[in-house]
């Protein structure tokens, strides 16, 4: 079977460049300014490179890029695709846009805690921009991809959770200090929240899920008191062996109650179910046009 080979316009490689330098100056003037200065980690390989930096005085933008060139070449021979080189590309910018900010961004140090958090803000927001657009800052997820290939019970995530344990355990023994591995993790969770809120948070919300045997009239009032469309799906109780209703309701978090008691004053014995949706794209929320 061979594989499909993807084609990116003009329009789009620029638009990737634009997002990828912002992504990359606000990122790395988070870690030059504030992180670095007070001795947090920004977890990954730009954290590794950070504390080299640390000990051997050679820039961090240099050090993250040796760090980074074999893996990308062994993504690139073992995964190929898109994602790769595009990370690839992220990351030489990366590495670009942190040996300008060493020469020309001023360093702060500050109270620990409020470099981790703000430093925190900055990075994910910086993380955001070049993952909106189907990048990554570096290695840690490529070999972390390459490795849950290989050993398909490890996830991703738990490769990289591993490799940020690792991380901020080298960063507590450099600077001698376990309060830099704990403010790490403060900017690192910081970071996340930011990426996440900035990626999904206007599309968040939540999927409400009801076993009922009302479906039709919970539809009706659903679609007009919160002007939301009901999916419907035919179940079978496992014990029972009774044919039920299950209604799916995919909502804002602000219209989950509304939609509760809906089911509710409809059917006291409905049985409801209320789940996370991470990102949702459709009518009625976000289109599709990245």
């Amino acid at each position: 079977m061979k594989k499909r080979k993807i084609k990116l316009s003009f329009k789009e490689i620029v638009f990737d460049l634009i997002f990828y330098i912002i992504g990359c100056a606000i990122y790395s003037v988070a870690v030059t300014s504030l992180i670095t200065p007070n001795a947090v980690s920004p977890g990954g390989f730009t954290g590794v490179a950070a504390v080299l930096n640390y000990l051997t005085g050679f820039s961090t933008g240099i050090i993250l890029l040796i760090l980074n060139v074999p893996v990308i070449i062994l993504g690139i021979i073992r995964l190929g695709g898109i994602f790769v080189v595009k990370t690839a590309i992220a990351t030489g910018i990366l590495s670009l846009c942190l040996q300008l900010s060493e020469l020309f961004v001023p360093q702060f140090t500050v109270n620990k805690i409020l470099a981790s958090i703000f430093g925190g803000v900055l990075m994910g927001t910086g993380l955001s921009l070049i993952l909106r657009r189907g990048a990554t800052t570096g290695g840690v997820d490529i070999i972390a991809t390459l490795v849950n290939r290989r050993f398909r019970y490890l996830s991703v995530g738990r490769v990289i959770l591993i490799s940020d344990i690792i991380v901020i355990t080298f960063v507590s023994i450099v600077y001698k200090n376990v309060e830099s591995g704990l403010y790490s993790i403060v900017a690192m969770y910081a970071s996340s929240r930011v990426t996440d809120a900035i990626l999904y948070g206007s599309d968040r919300g939540k999927i409400v899920y009801a076993v009922t045997d009302k479906p039709q009239e919970i539809c009706d009032k659903v679609s007009e008191r919160v002007e939301r469309g009901v999916t419907k799906l035919s179940v079978v109780g496992g014990y029972t062996g009774d044919t039920h209703t299950m209604l799916m309701c995919t909502v804002r978090i602000n219209e989950v109650s509304a939609v509760c008691d809906i089911i509710k004053e409809t059917d006291e014995r409905a049985f409801i179910i209320i789940s996370d949706a991470g990102e949702i794209i459709g009518q009625g929320f976000k289109t599709d046009d990245r």
